[in-house]
């Protein structure tokens, strides 16, 4: 049965989406996520009208080179006869009716063609060049964009997510999500969407082109293009749910890097290298596995393609080399022709690759807007109001608590009041509740039966910002920023002077350790905090909390890192600062109970016993045997 003081562990999980479960596939999340482009209408917009004129120019050059090779092959046919004896050309040119001083006009400016042809190529290969570059770089401003519209609509909701959701996702899903599937989706949307329209552009301009050009020989080769696209239509639908697995099982790899990151020094001190690279190994063969299983579908898929666009060929070669042969196709219109069937397969060779990015964006988008549209047990309520200046009075009427609904209460009729001004000491065995009652007052979760009240205010019936304004919090596990001591100490008060600081500090006996560094408060704590011991971690959380001068403290243990001599100091600079607040504590040691106007000790989810120390020495067998087995070695400190 689940310890009743500490939420519930995630199961684990090698595949699957967050809550274990294996989405299923659609491209709902992925119209989604293309509704991001229309937040930038004028880039979008630039970047299509330079796709529209690069593409434009390109589809221009094969009837340039038609006109080069025909003007080419005309002035050699025009050469050759104008060369024959008199008779003969007269006779050669009535036969081919040819007009000989037209023939040998053309013979005459058949360089000049040739070359302003060459420039007026040139020309449109440069145009191509720029405006390309300028859809490319469009396209890259658009994605990235869009990128960082999604982390921080993501970022902004896993904030914002209650406890209850991360008690059941591991982080290292979390951050996947924040950078991989956000990435793949960037890629479709910056090159993958403009690719595909460049696609259909040149697909629908080159057709009519073919007609216009030879009905019959595009008649040839227009049975193929119907294979090649179910072709892909088929390999889209294969893929997507692979990349889909792909990402949820790198997801698993980035989980046991940042858990065994996160814990190195238990698993070298537990001599577990081997075991966990082993189980790590495990986790990049199946992502692996995964990724063949994909390139094994590219490596069927081009090939086929190819073979096609190969057929197409064979088949323009034949029927067009006929038609020249009857006189009804120019070697020029041929070779037009040839170029034109390039750019007719050149879409579908892309559309390969742009169904691969969509395959893994609809993927991705759907892990992503998972994320966007989970539900937040707390949160809210329409018609919530800003909670003012309190004096302080919490009562619990009645609170029964379950982690999920369904499962076993973890809190079950929990009533009491705390007073203004007054302390109250949990006490109680690992699983009793006392860490779930002080999660429970700045909501981060939210009460399953009963309700909590501050000044006569049902918590829910108040903002959570405004609430938890009122509360300083130090956990039982130090969480430190990035950054310098300074930085840490005013994190819920960056406005915060440097009088107002130091003076914190001082109140948590973190002062005169922080000056002993050589940067003093300018220090950087380190990843985690890295740099400090787990008493000066301790202290500088506290430091943190009393500048935000909260109406409501709560101390989760908060002197579990120090030694009795620190203890004593924090202690005393905390009994004064406690004066006039709301406090909460978790304690382990005597000094807190002595001081505390009301102890609650809780078994099993359920208050056994309250009073004052006296009291319940008297009257409750269970806080006499916590004294005696936890408590009385710090009687003499005390």
């Amino acid at each position: 049965m689940q310890a009743a003081g500490n939420p519930p562990r995630a199961r684990k999980r090698g595949r699957g989406g967050p809550d274990g479960a294996r989405p299923k596939m659609n491209n709902q999340a992925l119209r989604r996520a293309v509704r991001y482009v229309w937040q930038y209408p004028k880039v979008t917009w630039t970047a299509v009208g330079a796709l529209l004129i690069a593409t434009l120019a390109q589809l221009a050059v094969p009837q340039l080179v038609q006109e080069v090779i025909d003007t080419i092959t005309s002035s050699v046919m025009n050469e050759m006869i104008l060369g024959l004896p008199a008779n003969i050309q007269a006779f050669a040119a009535e036969q081919l009716g040819l007009d000989l001083a037209a023939a040998q006009n053309e013979l005459n400016g058949a360089e000049r063609a040739i070359i302003m042809a060459g420039l007026i190529i040139v020309a449109f290969a440069i145009a191509r060049g720029f405006f390309s570059f300028a859809q490319t770089y469009l396209s890259q401003v658009l994605s990235q964009n869009i990128a960082f519209d999604l982390r921080q609509d993501l970022y902004a909701k896993i904030q914002r997510l209650s406890f209850s959701y991360h008690d059941r996702n591991r982080t290292g899903q979390l951050m996947i999500r924040a950078t991989d599937d956000i990435e793949k989706l960037r890629l479709f949307l910056g090159q993958g969407l403009l690719l595909a329209l460049q696609s259909v552009i040149l697909l629908v301009g080159t057709l009519i082109i073919l007609f216009l050009t030879n009905v019959r020989l595009t008649l040839v080769v227009l049975p193929l293009l119907p294979i090649a696209l179910v072709s892909f239509m088929i390999f889209g639908g294969l893929a997507q749910p692979l990349f889909g697995e792909a990402q949820r099982r790198l997801s698993r790899v980035n989980t046991i890097l940042q858990e065994n990151l996160a814990g190195l020094k238990v698993v070298q001190a537990s001599v577990a290298e081997s075991r966990e690279q082993a189980h790590f190994k495990e986790a990049i063969d199946s992502e692996l596995e995964q990724r063949i299983k994909i390139t094994r579908m590219f490596a069927i898929l081009f090939p086929f393609i190819f073979l096609v666009a190969n057929l197409g060929q064979a088949a323009v070669m034949y029927f067009g080399g006929r038609q020249i042969l009857n006189g009804t196709l120019t070697l020029g219109e041929w070779q037009k022709f040839s170029l034109y069937l390039v750019y007719l397969f050149m879409p579908l060779g892309q559309l390969g690759f742009i169904i691969s990015l969509m395959a893994q964006a609809a993927a991705s988008a759907d892990r992503i807007f998972e994320i966007l549209d989970a539900k937040n047990d707390v949160e809210n309520k329409p018609g919530a109001v800003e909670l003012g200046e309190v004096t302080g009075r919490i009562a619990f009427e009645n609170v029964t608590f379950r982690y999920f609904e369904g499962s076993e209460p973890v809190l079950q009729d929990i009533t009491f009041t705390a007073e203004p001004g007054q302390t109250i000491a949990l006490l109680g065995g690992t699983g009793s509740g006392k860490t779930t009652i002080i999660n429970l007052i700045p909501r981060f979760y939210d009460v399953s039966a009963g309700q909590i009240t501050i000044d006569g205010h049902d918590l829910r019936d108040v903002t959570i910002e405004s609430l938890r304004q009122r509360i300083g919090i130090v956990l039982q596990e130090t969480n430190l920023f990035g950054g310098s001591i300074r930085d840490n100490i005013a994190f819920g008060r960056p406005d915060a002077s440097e009088d107002e600081i130091i003076a914190a500090a001082k109140a948590a006996a973190a002062h005169d350790f922080i000056m002993e560094f050589p940067e003093g408060y300018d220090t950087p704590v380190g990843e985690r905090g890295s740099t400090l011991s787990g008493g000066q971690k301790q202290r500088v959380a506290i430091a943190r909390a009393l500048l935000m001068d909260p109406h409501i403290l709560i101390l989760d243990d908060s002197t579990s890192s120090v030694d009795l001599s620190t203890e004593y100091q924090i202690q005393k600079a905390l009994d004064k600062l406690m004066h006039g607040r709301t406090s909460f504590v978790i304690a382990q040691r005597i000094s807190t109970v002595l001081n505390a106007d009301q102890i609650l000790v809780l078994d099993k989810g359920r208050i056994v016993a309250r009073g004052v120390h006296e009291e319940l020495m008297e009257d409750s067998a269970i806080y006499a045997e916590i004294y005696h087995s936890q408590l009385s070695e710090d009687v003499e400190l005390a």
